[in-house]
This record gives structure tokens, sequence and C-alpha cells, in this order.
């Protein structure tokens, strides 16, 4: 009955120490065309490295259970959860810590990206309780945040109480329309144990989760963003990077330190679905299908921290000098880490990409059963 600022406890950021990482092996014939199998390759590509500093821990079902125990390294651990899609950046625990270590879960309302109002599929009852079906796998205590609606993928933290958020995603009809601004701000610092968010109105154009803050900004470190960039006046996506830019330029963090903006220029022409790729989903009734010639919505700021390293999409062929240059800059983001590229293009097919499918869960957790 109490809440994480209550009780001590608050979001650290990514790139802060993980104990693990939270994935779904994918399925869903809606999301992942001809059977999941380029997909399950970059999951499996992304587990495989991440397995290497941290402990990764894949959901599988009852018909995908096999296949992933054939594909995966045995480090990674298997938890036969079932889930309605792959997204576990969304539907997975929104981790809080404390000052002595503890970690607890967060378990958001989860409603598809929108409900009845815009919701991308209308079964979703399985997405909505894996948060709490995890932490009771992992033997984690769990907050019940409901009925607010929330992703993990429309919120960023940089560890020391600063909140990142889209004003288009947040304020979307299909999420809390009852609460004003306001309100959902005060739930944001109560559950996440912030003292601040701000608001940048728009995330990447056509992004069909409204909008989320993990495709078009990232903390980097305390005070440092990326930002995804355009510089073809003729994009959508030319006017909402520079809004966003001008309220990050103008607004500090929580500690009364102003923002350092790095610009992550997006592909230099829209990435689009073909129509043979169309062919390979099976779309059940009333789920959002895919049309040849779609946009989707590519961003290289859509990238994973592991411990020691950077995950970052590719999107091949005619992106590659793009995809390069993504790379350089994280680099001198992350002169730590390695920056690793990943051909990430089946998993932008499924709507998301290498952050949406990933969950981290920070490090010194108490319970003996996630000692590493």
């Amino acid at each position: 009955m109490t809440t994480p600022r209550q009780d001590g406890f608050h979001m650290p950021a990514e790139f802060e120490p993980h104990h693990g990482t939270v994935m779904i092996f994918p399925e869903r014939p809606g999301s992942w065309a001809y059977g999941a199998k380029d997909a399950r390759r970059a999951f499996t590509e992304i587990a495989a490295r991440l397995a290497q500093c941290e402990q990764v821990y894949m959901l599988v079902s009852e018909r995908t259970e096999a296949i992933a125990k054939e594909m995966l390294p045995e480090r990674v651990r298997l938890l036969r959860i079932e889930t309605d899609d792959a997204w576990a950046r969304d539907v997975a625990p929104t981790f809080v810590r404390n000052a002595a270590g503890e970690v607890r879960g967060i378990s958001w309302q989860f409603n598809a990206w929108g409900g009845d109002f815009d919701g991308l599929y209308p079964d979703y009852q399985q997405d909505d309780r894996c948060a709490d079906e995890v932490c009771k796998a992992l033997g984690l205590p769990c907050y019940n945040a409901r009925p607010f609606v929330l992703e993990g993928g429309a919120i960023h933290c940089d560890g020391e109480g600063t909140v990142l958020v889209t004003e288009a995603c947040l304020l979307s009809g299909g999420r809390n329309p009852q609460m004003t601004k306001d309100e959902i701000t005060a739930k944001l610092l109560e559950y996440l144990g912030a003292e601040k968010v701000i608001w940048i109105p728009y995330g990447i154009y056509n992004d069909e989760t409204n909008e989320h803050i993990d495709n078009i900004a990232a903390f980097t470190a305390p005070g440092s963003v990326v930002l995804a960039w355009c510089d073809d006046p003729a994009d959508p996506q030319y006017e909402m990077s520079r809004a966003d830019l001008a309220v990050l330029e103008r607004e500090t963090d929580a500690r009364g330190r102003k923002l350092t903006v790095t610009k992550l220029p997006v592909p230099h022409k829209p990435v689009c679905v073909t129509a043979e790729e169309c062919e390979g989903y099976v779309f059940a009734e009333g789920e959002d299908t895919r049309e040849p010639g779609e946009r989707l919505a590519a961003s290289y700021v859509n990238f994973y921290i592991g411990n020691d390293c950077v995950l970052v999409p590719q999107f091949g062929g005619e992106y590659a000098g793009d995809d390069a240059q993504a790379v350089e800059i994280l680099r001198g983001c992350f002169p730590s880490r390695e920056v690793v590229p990943i051909a990430a293009r089946a998993i932008l097919l499924g709507g998301g990409n290498i952050h949406c499918i990933t969950g981290q869960c920070p490090a010194r957790i108490c319970q003996s059963v996630l000692t590493l």
C-alpha cells in the first residue's frame, strides 16, 4: 500500500551497473514475420552479447521454450511466463532500488499502447500480468501502480532525480485521459522516486507507441542527453526534433545542471516496410496491421546500455553510412563501453528496436536467488 518514494526507492539510470536484463522470445505472428525467424536471430545475438557481462532472463512460452533453449547460450536463464508479445521494456517490471541495495519492481497497467482508444492489439491480458509474474519468478516485491497506464519505453531516468518523457505519449487519449499533466507528473515522481520531469513535445514520427521517449532521447550520463536529429526540412521529423531541442536547451536537470545535448541523426531517408516483408505477417482480428511502403520509426537512439557495452541498431543496405555514423557518435558518448552494432531491421519490423525488447534490472540485489 506504500509507494517507492515513501519507502526510499528510486529508479536507477540504465548506465548504472546491472544485475541483468529481461527479454521475451518473439513469436506473435502479427509482429514478427515469417515465423519470427529473423527476429529470433537478432534477439539471440543481443542476448548472447549481454550474457557476457550480466545475467539475461528470457521469457518463453510453452510453444517457444524448446527453440529458445536450442538457440540461446546456456548462461541465459529461461523463465516460463506467457506474454502476448515480446516488448519487455514495456511489459516487464520497472525496477527501483534503495540505498541499501534492495530492489523491487513496479507493475504499471498495460493496455497495448492505447486500449480501446488506439491500442495496437486487443489481447493484452498476459502482457498486463507480465511484471507481476517476473517479480514473482525473481523473488522480488512488486508495487502495484494500477490503474495508472504506462510503459517502460515512455520514461527515461538519469538516476539522480530527473525523468524524461514526451507529451505526445503521456498525454495521449489512450493512457490516462482522466489525469492532468500535473497529476501525471506527480505520479511519476512518486513511483520513480524522482524530483523533476522534463516534458519534451515529440518522439519519432509515425511511432505507433504514440512517440515513446526511448526512440527520441536518452540519458547517456548525468546531465548528458542524446537526441534523434533530422536535417531534412521536408521530413516531418525535422520540426519535431527542433521543438524537442528547444526544450532541452532551456531546461536544467533535478540537480540544476544545464543539459548537454548530442545530436544523433536518424537515417537519411525513411525506412519503410516492403511488400515482401508485409506478406510474412499473420494479423489477428482487431490487431493493427502493416502496409507496403509504411514508414517505420527508425532511430539510433533506441540503443541499449549493458554493463560493458552499448548495443546500437543498424539498418543496413543504403543506410550503411548512417549506421557507421551512429556508432561513431555513440563511441564518443560511451568511451568506457564497447559500442556494438546489431543488425536490427527484423526488430524494427516488429514496431520497435533494441531498447524496446530489453529491460534492465539494477545491480546490488540483496536476495540470494539473484546473486551473480
